[in-house]
């Protein structure tokens, strides 16, 4: 498991999603590392880590929690940490959170979920597509369409060509793409998917974490984690500030980087962490 651990002060743990790697907070390290100790994983499968075949490794959500609670283990075994995560990357940190409560000084979300899908919204035909079809799968592994097309379809402004190089730069062989098709295919619908019960019982719970300082940062023109998701985050996290880009996509951190890396610094140093 690859992963950066650059700066130092208060540990910042960010987490990604699929099909990104710990390239998307790239501009959040280099804004934040003067004073705070930044710890960014890569899933397995992901980024700059191992990509083993499915004899080696169960590429399923609770596999990835309990990589990040052993990666957090050795880094960081008891300093309260700011969680910062977008896409899958706020299920995987969000679940880690609850069994490790107390460890959790502050949150920032960027286009998420924590919880199931929301009775007002169903999964977008193309995540279907390469959910449950074998022609979605053939188009994911053999031709890249997931990591490709997302540096088309989840930003509104247009991507510089050597940053959609940089994104997709893991992700060069069928054998390298096997965790972008995973987690595609791990995306529960119904009790019998395997991380149904995982995600129900972090929706159940997501008020544990009312009191804790929390950020939600989103670009509105998301197809996937759209309004509907920070619907369900306001409900249960009142408290939270939530700030919404009318013209950022699904990752926000390019739409809106400037304005993002200014209200992650603002919420910062309005909550500071005792130490």
């Amino acid at each position: 498991m690859s992963y950066l651990d650059e700066g130092q002060g208060h540990p910042v743990l960010m987490v990604h999603g699929n099909p990104t790697w710990s390239y998307y907070y790239r501009h959040l390290v280099l804004a934040l590392r003067g004073n705070h100790r930044c710890i960014v994983p890569d899933h397995i499968g992901m980024g700059l880590s191992d990509k083993p075949d499915d004899s080696r490794y169960r590429y399923t959500l609770d596999s990835r929690v309990a990589d990040l609670d052993s990666l957090m283990a050795k880094l960081e075994p008891s300093q309260p940490v700011t969680l910062i995560a977008h896409d899958w990357g706020g299920l995987i940190g969000l679940a880690w959170a609850l069994k490790h409560p107390q460890r959790i000084a502050r949150i920032v979300l960027l286009n998420t979920a924590g919880f199931t899908m929301p009775a007002d919204k169903r999964l977008p035909g193309l995540l279907k597509l390469g959910r449950d079809s074998g022609l979605g799968a053939l188009l994911i592994r053999g031709f890249n369409a997931f990591s490709a097309g997302a540096t088309r379809l989840a930003v509104k402004k247009p991507m510089p060509a050597a940053e959609r190089r940089a994104f997709t730069a893991p992700y060069d062989s069928w054998a390298h793409r096997i965790a972008t098709l995973r987690f595609v295919q791990d995306i529960p619908l119904s009790a019998t998917d395997p991380a149904w019960a995982t995600v129900s019982e972090l929706g159940q719970r997501l008020g544990e974490f009312a009191h804790t300082p929390a950020l939600l940062l989103w670009g509105m023109q998301d197809f996937v984690f759209d309004h509907t998701c920070l619907r369900e985050f306001r409900r249960a996290w009142p408290q939270a500030r939530a700030v919404e880009y009318a013209e950022a996509g699904h990752y926000v951190l390019e739409d809106a980087r400037a304005e993002v890396l200014a209200e992650v610094a603002a919420f910062l140093q309005a909550h500071p962490v005792a130490t």
